[in-house]
């Protein structure tokens, strides 16, 4: 008579753990999570509502100030490129926050640098000050600003306004770029100098590749503050030719007695695009891990 076995288990094999039971919810419960859900639903379409009315406004032939269902046209985005001044709105826009960010991130990484492999007396306190200078409100300094680039010769023009724009920036992108290099290990760069390389060579080989993240976020930074700026342009610049995209929203907004507000709308739909397309080209590039190939190799 043939006997059956049962089917052994491994002693390895560890069993799973049954799931843990849930209390039931009691009645305050109930009532607290509808309350948070019915809450977060209300925060959610206080900050959707503007959205919604610059996406649907910018693509109405009959934009008005409320909500609406659109009649679909791109005449509002055509009247935008074609009128007399507002491309170059939005070319100043570039030419400010594009050129202000170079310069940022080149003497950025040149004392980011110095700060990162040099020891010096008063060090700590330097960078201190320099992020405290940061710290000062905009407002605070802006009409003694104004003086000095007056009697420079630099009012009303991109160049003074570029220079102002960079040095903005520039304290956060010092204590971000120092503390992205000293992440490097100084290893890798006396390898190079041991193979012949000078020290330019070593940064320009070694250390700029692997800061890589570091400068993608220092770049979005800064050009995003820039490009978001208002205060210094409106004070610094007089000639409505030289006005960036963000001094063009308000003068639209503000002077004149009928506001055209599908053209307003589509021009904060063109002020939001630059930005958005630097994030998604440099969002992938922030997570990645600067010395994951350098440490291995």
């Amino acid at each position: 008579m043939a006997t059956v076995t049962a089917p052994t288990v491994p002693t390895g094999a560890s069993r799973k753990p049954p799931k843990p039971r849930r209390r039931p919810l009691s009645t305050l419960d109930k009532v607290q999570r509808t309350l948070g859900y019915v809450l977060i639903g209300l925060l959610a379409i206080f900050c959707l509502v503007p959205f919604a009315w610059v996406v649907l406004s910018a693509v109405d032939a009959n934009a008005g100030p409320n909500v609406q269902l659109p009649a679909p046209s791109f005449e509002n985005f055509i009247q935008f490129f074609t009128n007399r001044g507002t491309p170059l709105l939005l070319v100043n826009s570039l030419i400010i926050s594009v050129t202000a960010t170079a310069i940022n991130l080149a003497l950025g990484l040149a004392g980011g640098y110095a700060l990162a492999r040099f020891r010096f007396r008063g060090r700590r306190a330097f960078m201190f000050g320099i992020l405290l200078i940061r710290v000062v409100p905009a407002p605070a300094t802006i009409v003694a600003l104004y003086l000095i680039m007056v009697n420079i010769g630099l009012s009303n023009s991109l160049i003074g306004l570029i220079i102002v724009e960079a040095a903005f920036q520039l304290p956060v992108t010092l204590w971000l770029l120092a503390g992205t290099i000293s992440a490097v290990p100084i290893e890798l760069e006396e390898a190079a100098w041991m193979d012949g390389n000078s020290r330019l060579q070593a940064i320009w080989r070694i250390v700029l590749p692997l800061v890589g993240p570091g400068l993608g976020a220092a770049a979005m930074l800064s050009f995003m503050n820039v490009w978001g700026d208002f205060l210094t342009p409106l004070v610094l610049l007089q000639s409505t030719e030289l006005y960036p995209l963000s001094i063009g929203l308000f003068r639209a907004f503000s002077e004149y007695n009928q506001v055209d507000w599908g053209l307003l709308a589509a021009s904060a739909i063109v002020y939001l695009v630059p930005p958005a397309v630097l994030y998604i080209f440099v969002r992938k590039h922030l997570l990645r891990s600067s010395l994951g190939g350098a440490v291995k190799g």
